[in-house]
């Protein structure tokens, strides 16, 4: 075989499968557009199949008349049937449809009173209520008229609490309230007053917290003495000190503190209307806090002497279950129950500050006459900041809230500081208030439309619960031993019991609904 037939033989084998497998693709297609027409076929009959079916079902359907049977299969009146509106009050209607009444805030914490809305027992504990997330902040703000019971609740909760190993501070009592509750419960109050023995001393170093290294805690003595020093006198000059009257100040104090183991008041005063010559080069320390000296003076040989002159008789024992300053005996004496006041905070902050001090109430009763003094309100808005570092709930009671008028006028710093205090509460109680006060509390504490209305018919002993953005109306309830022990108006009754025998609850659960005074 020549070269001209290999190529030729080669040219043909290569040629001739291209063709045949073009060819076997041709007919592949066409069996498979067959294919899909037979299948289209197959779905279009049983479609039409379906259809026929259905119709045929339908047809063989049939509907009653659009206007019903008629005669007497239709089984309908001759005229409209109209049912009689049915009227009964909230707690019969509660039966029939009980998913309207608030659910509560459980069972844990202190027994209150009655949920009047859902029948319930009503129960609160702030530092529960923290814990569940219910409320960011632990602070309580409580305002009543006098005899709508707001006294009784504030005694309620707080001696409640000390079962659950709670402590109780009363840094001032005006009235005297709460001094007969201290003693009860085992705790003790520090009554102040002329003609009395007790003395207070207003540089005591005040308890030390545990864990404290020691120059830090001299550090922190020395701030708290320097910062008391300058409220009391800014208290009693009413104006705030200036930088050369806190220089005096603090000169006189660091020399008094060197000079004597428990420096006094007295030497202080002393040292800043005669300072010492080295402290005193050119004659103008002298000159420069003379006013202030001689407001200081007041307290240890003024008019307000003998209180704050001498070495402190009585301790501030913070291991206590409750512990309350008793301002009665000076209550006639504004300047000096701030005095008293500003003296009680720097002790209480001593054991505010002590980390195993554990949870404690801070009640501030007659809390406008408190709010009018600016080195108070600083100390009162700096321990509401704090109040969950330092694991307290403070308690403001007022009568009404237009005594934030007494701050100051709207817009002032002192005015800013009082609204901030109610701004961090998210418990408000608000008892029973007067007509022209609706509008002043519900603009101050947010109150709805329907929770203002309820203000002015609220009993003794009845109050609307706002904590956060929920409300309760609350039956406080009171065994006769706390009434006896919270009464505060036994000199205008005769110490006359106000219930019989037959009246007598047998426990704080069937307590009546209406309690006594309670101012």
């Amino acid at each position: 075989m020549n070269r001209d037939e290999t190529e030729h033989l080669h040219t043909s084998v290569l040629v001739a499968p291209a063709s045949e497998k073009r060819r076997l693709r041709k007919q592949r297609r066409q069996a498979a557009a067959r294919l899909q027409d037979e299948q289209r076929w197959a779905e279009r009959a049983a479609a039409r199949a379906k259809w026929e079916v259905e119709r045929a079902e339908r047809r063989a359907t049939t509907y009653l008349p659009a206007a019903g049977e008629a005669g007497p299969a239709a089984l309908r009146t001759p005229g409209r049937l109209r049912l009689p509106k049915h009227q009964d009050t909230s707690a019969t209607l509660a039966g029939q449809y009980p998913f309207l009444a608030e659910a509560g805030l459980g069972s844990q914490g202190v027994f209150v009173g009655q949920d009047l809305y859902s029948g319930g027992s009503f129960v609160y504990d702030p530092w529960v209520l923290y814990q569940r997330g219910l409320i960011t902040a632990p602070n309580v703000v409580l305002a009543g008229i006098v005899g709508s019971g707001k006294s009784s609740l504030a005694k309620s909760l707080y001696t409640r609490s000390i079962p659950f190993g709670r402590r109780v501070y009363v840094p001032g009592d005006p009235k005297g309230e709460h001094t007969a509750v201290a003693e009860a419960v085992g705790g003790k109050a520090i009554i102040l007053g002329h003609g009395l023995r007790n003395r207070l001393n207003p540089l005591d170093e005040g308890l030390r917290p545990s864990g404290l290294a020691d120059a830090e805690w001299t550090t922190q003595v020395a701030s708290r003495r320097r910062d008391l020093i300058g409220a009391l006198a800014g208290t009693v000059l009413d104006r705030a000190l200036s930088p050369l009257e806190h220089t005096a100040i603090d000169l006189a104090l660091s020399d008094a503190v060197r000079s004597a183991n428990v420096p006094i008041l007295p030497m202080v005063v002393d040292r800043i209307l005669n300072p010492q010559p080295v402290d005193d080069a050119d004659g103008r320390l002298a000159e420069d806090g003379r006013l202030v000296g001689h407001a200081l003076r007041r307290l240890v040989a003024g008019d307000l002497q003998g209180l704050f002159d001498g070495p402190s008789t009585v301790r501030f024992d913070p291991s206590l279950p409750m512990v309350s300053l008793d301002l009665s005996r000076v209550a006639e004496n504004s300047t000096l129950i701030s005095v008293l006041m500003t003296c009680s905070s720097a002790w209480m902050e001593s054991a505010l500050t002590d980390p195993n001090g554990g949870q404690r109430w801070v009640i501030y009763d007659e809390a406008w006459r408190l709010m009018q003094y600016p080195a108070l309100l600083r100390r009162m808005d700096a321990q509401w900041r704090l109040a969950r570092h330092f694991g307290i709930a403070n308690m403001l009671i007022f009568h009404k809230l237009s005594d934030l008028d007494n701050v100051g006028d709207q817009g002032t710093a002192m005015r800013a500081l009082a609204s901030s205090l109610l701004a961090n509460a998210e418990t408000r109680i608000i008892y029973r208030q007067e007509p022209d006060q609706l509008g002043t509390t519900a603009g101050a504490l947010g109150l709805t439309g329907t929770e203002k209305s309820l203000l002015p018919g609220l009993g003794t002993g009845q109050g609307l619960w706002r904590i956060k953005d929920r409300s309760f109306v609350v039956q406080h309830q009171l065994h006769p031993a706390e009434l006896a022990l919270f009464d505060t108006t036994a000199r205008m009754t005769g110490n006359a019991s106000r219930f019989t025998e037959s009246d007598e609850p047998s426990s704080p659960l069937n307590a009546p609904h209406t309690v006594g005074e309670l101012s």
